[in-house]
């Protein structure tokens, strides 16, 4: 039985790295094994003989008139776009760049989040390398050219309001409708309030729709080899919840997203990275439009169209939506729309993360440290599978302590595994021991080990927080491999306090296979590495402890 065992891990274990390796592979990034991939696509700008028409066709579901064509319009190139003139909002927490060219956010710098030299992380930004922005516009019925993210805007106003909030104020018009973006900044916040006011002095312009959308390319972060995290565009309803949106997916027209939403119904359109994401969250005062797909090379969008009350000629409306350009903070994202939360993705295993994560936030605000947080989440969930972790370890012991008979019957039936086998049964159902009761128990903590894996891996929070003495970032390898030499160390010490496998050759394997698998956390952030650290320090202590009372007890 101890055969077996070993030889099914050795296996799933092989599987798992073979899979891993395919699915890296798939995702365009250096496998483990085999030929390398390019991992990142360059981003080619639109040149001149290449530009091409982007403004989105309107759905028109919320009207009785045909589907509104494209306009003609042109948009400019990302190099001229970059050149612009641009105008600046600002508090204390967020840094706006608006484009005179269509008064579309094409900058947003994180304040408080920094990159390892110490500046800013600038999340939104137009360069010949890298695409990323959000703008808005307006298209109807026909052909009429109407201000969209391609126009000229004209600065109208800005400063601070009565409340102290910077403001930002610009216009546009053609073909007799004039649109007003406003833009405002709350002190703390990372949402801008974008109020879109629409006057019509032209009878011949058909129902009105303001498009929001989020454009970026297609690249993804540089990330260890050993793990990955989701990059791309995301949806929200109320109905069909969050949706995540593949690029590879949108490049092969294989994306289903629920198209039409419902009056009432809160939804949001977004753009997600590993710790950062924009949303557009638009009014659900009317029916609401989700649209996604490739503009060009390597360039990819996603938006929601919402249909203007319609407008009598020389008359006005203010339709408002509200942008979220920020960390993945949940306490944040949860006060700011239903569901936005879920921009910080736990999988699957959703359920178990958000208590996990709740439970270590609590620790947090006690203990001010999230290297020490970890420490004593670790040591809370230990406790908490404690009678199952004994009941492992005590089978484990237990056959640990009948290994030299197991040897014996091995050495006796040499040429006989089947009486092998029978006599090693015989033994187990005379000591009372059960070959799977170290296994068993083992398993049904698995769920709660790959969530914590999960809420460590996509906690924000932890970057750039630091524990002790060398560890000044959770978020990032060890510089000095400390704990990883300290967890391989950990792991070889657990496999001898485990039953040696009766086979020499899998007594090897299982003694240099903790050694294998403890260089994959050789690129894992500092803060997994801390918590399988002392998990399994934790894990040895048991063991070693119940090892010890039962060697007493046999004397």
């Amino acid at each position: 039985m101890d055969t077996k065992r070993t030889i099914l891990w050795a296996v799933f274990s092989i599987a798992g790295l073979l899979l891993y390796n395919n699915w890296l592979a798939y995702e365009g990034k250096t496998p483990l094994f085999g030929p390398q991939s390019m991992s990142k696509q360059e981003v080619a700008p639109v040149s001149g003989d290449e530009k091409k028409s982007d403004v989105p066709v309107s759905t028109a579901t919320n009207t009785n008139t045909a589907p509104v064509l494209a306009p003609k319009a042109i948009p400019a190139s990302m190099a001229q776009l970059a050149s612009k003139e641009r105008f600046t909002l600002q508090n204390d927490v967020l840094v706006v760049e608006v484009s005179a060219d269509g008064a579309n956010v094409v900058g947003a710098t994180l304040l408080k989040e920094l990159e390892a030299d110490k500046k800013p992380i600038k999340l939104m930004q137009v360069t010949p390398g890298h695409q990323y922005f959000a703008r808005s516009g307006l298209i109807a019925a026909g052909n009429a050219e109407l201000p969209n993210h391609t126009s000229e805007f004209k600065l109208q106003a800005s400063g601070k309001d009565g409340s102290g909030r910077p403001f930002l104020v610009v216009a546009s018009e053609r073909n007799g409708v004039t649109l007003e973006k406003t833009f405002i900044l709350n002190t703390g916040s990372y949402v801008i309030d974008v109020m879109h006011r629409v006057t019509k002095n032209n009878a011949a312009v058909g129902p009105l729709v303001l498009y929001t959308e989020l454009v970026r390319d297609g690249s993804k972060l540089e990330e260890s080899q050993f793990y990955s995290t989701f990059t791309g565009p995301a949806v929200y309803t109320n109905k069909e919840k969050f949706n995540k949106l593949e690029f590879t997916d949108i490049e092969k027209n294989k994306i289903a997203i629920p198209k039409q939403v419902p009056a009432g119904d809160p939804a949001w359109v977004a753009m997600v990275q590993h710790y950062y994401a924009s949303a557009w969250i638009p009014s659900d005062k009317l029916n609401r439009d989700i649209y996604a797909g490739k503009i060009d090379t390597n360039v990819y969008r996603v938006g929601i169209q919402t249909p203007i009350d319609d407008i009598a000629p020389g008359k006005t409306t203010v339709e408002t939506a509200r942008l979220f350009i920020g960390p993945q903070q949940e306490s944040t994202l949860e006060a700011i729309a239903p569901g936005l939360e879920l921009l910080k993705d736990y999988g699957y295993l959703t359920i178990l993360a958000k208590p996990i994560f709740w439970t270590l936030e609590r620790i947090y605000e006690y203990v001010n440290n999230w290297g020490w947080s970890i420490v004593i989440l670790t040591f809370l969930i230990k406790l908490l599978f404690y009678p199952l972790s004994a009941a492992s370890y005590k089978s484990m012991a237990r056959m640990k302590e009948v290994q030299p008979k197991v040897m014996a019957m091995r050495e006796a039936n040499k040429g006989n595994p089947q009486k092998m086998n029978q006599e090693m049964m015989a033994l187990y159902k005379k000591e009372k021991i059960n070959p799977l009761g170290g296994c068993l128990p083992m398993l049904i903590q698995i769920p709660v080990f790959i969530s914590l894996y999960w809420v460590l891996l996509s906690s924000v929070e932890i970057r750039n927080a630091p524990w002790i003495l060398w560890i000044h970032d959770l978020a990032v390898p060890d510089p000095y491999y400390i704990l990883p030499v300290i967890m391989a160390v950990s792991m070889w010490v657990q496999t001898k306090l485990n039953p040696t496998p009766p086979d020499p050759i899998q007594a090897k394997v299982m003694l240099y296979m903790p050694i294998i698998f403890s260089i994959m956390f050789f690129f894992f952030p500092a803060g997994l590495v801390l918590y399988w650290v002392v998990n399994n320090i934790l894990s040895i202590a048991q063991q070693w402890q119940i090892n010890k009372m039962i060697i007493k007890r046999a004397m």
